[in-house]
């Protein structure tokens, strides 16, 4: 008996999309069938590459055999090329962040419901075997409960490696909505729902100069914050404070460290799937923990540092699964939307400088142990 999959088209051929035509293979329930981009010549090459039809756009929303399209375009076309697909009476997948205001969001969700199909959304690094094996460890009740924490994610900014950086330094851009996800995210899955939040934000420069190629020396305005400390309150009381900035030249700050009153636990960069993973109990003797047999912690990709996990798409193919058999999928509209929620916040909050409690809320995504992992797999 043929195993069910459905049909996945891609719309945004960059570089993002050459990870989903790689890696989407590994993975049941899924089948890339074609792909469209504004630059038509986009297209046609990501499909000669990956031996997928390259389309319109207008006849990959119309093509039968899609049922799910992945939405790869900027952050600012996210809302309105999702919102075609879910018209078109397709499944989305969305890259992050989902949308850029809580409205979009919920005129998403709003046409969803009516049309009874399924909204995803990246990251899905927080399925990476290091990151459930951190939520095992809490789960466990290893450090007790989480009471507080810190997390940083910062560096001199993009235009010293991107050839077309200037989007991140636009509304919608800046640290907190690129990068943010993935910590936030990431919390939600080891502690759960944020209630309000509270923020300083600033500027080092109101303009930058490119030095990657091939716009090196060209100049950029900077009209969102690229400085932003934030204090997180979440549902079950702890309090996480998180550094998101393109101001800083060096640091040595860890990513993430989550504080119980048992111990203390050391998580790895959540923009990855591995790393390892420490953690502490009150003898303050820290050890780094054995890497469980999760699937999704093996090294199967070439980085400039060296081998890493990656196993991007798994946040889809786990979609897939879910809407063929009817749960919640892990990357869900929900969770996606409630990170939205926490980012454009704590960005009001740096810009009114007050407390802003957050209007929604979610649940904590069911835990991905290794039997989990090994059922989304070929």
């Amino acid at each position: 008996m043929k195993m069910k999959e459905l049909g996945v088209g891609i719309i945004g051929c960059g570089n993002i999309s050459t990870t989903y035509f790689k890696l989407a293979p590994l993975f049941k329930g899924i089948r890339m069938v074609a792909c469209a981009d504004i630059n038509p010549a986009a297209a046609e090459g990501r499909g000669a590459e990956y031996d997928v039809t390259a389309q319109s756009i207008e006849a990959l929303l119309a093509n039968p055999e899609v049922d799910i399209i992945v939405n790869l375009t900027i952050p600012d076309a996210h809302f309105p090329v999702s919102k075609v697909i879910l018209e078109a009476g397709k499944h989305v997948y969305s890259e992050k962040p989902l949308v850029l205001t809580l409205e979009q969001g919920e005129e998403l969700r709003a046409i969803a419901k009516v049309k009874g199909l399924t909204v995803g959304c990246a990251p899905d690094t927080f399925l990476g075997g290091a990151h459930q094996l951190a939520r095992d460890y809490i789960d466990a009740g290893k450090i007790g409960r989480i009471t507080s924490g810190t997390c940083h994610v910062m560096s001199p900014g993009m235009e010293m490696w991107h050839p077309n950086p200037d989007f991140f330094f636009l509304p919608g851009g800046g640290p907190v909505l690129d990068l943010g996800p993935y910590y936030i995210a990431n919390l939600i899955n080891l502690i759960g729902p944020v209630k309000r939040v509270a923020a300083l934000s600033s500027m080092a420069n109101e303009t930058r100069t490119i030095t990657s190629a091939p716009r090196n020396g060209e100049v950029i305005p900077v009209k969102t914050p690229t400085n932003i400390h934030a204090l997180l309150e979440f549902q079950n009381g702890a309090t996480i404070t998180l550094s998101a900035s393109w101001d800083v030249w060096s640091h040595r700050h860890a990513n993430m460290e989550l504080y119980g009153t048992e111990g203390s636990l050391f998580v790895p960069d959540p923009n990855f799937f591995g790393g390892p993973v420490e953690a502490s109990g009150r003898d303050k003797n820290i050890q780094t923990l054995e890497m469980w047999d999760h699937p999704f912690a093996v090294n199967n990709w070439d980085h400039p540092a060296g081998p890493i996990a990656n196993y991007r798409t798994a946040g889809l193919a786990d979609m897939a699964d879910a809407i063929l058999n009817g749960r919640d999928p892990r990357c869900s509209l929900d969770r996606a939307l409630h990170g939205v929620d926490v980012m454009v916040s704590i960005l009001k909050s740096g810009e009114e400088g007050r407390f802003v409690t957050l209007s929604t809320t979610c649940a904590q995504p069911a835990a991905l142990g290794i039997e989990e992992a090994q059922a989304l797999l070929r």
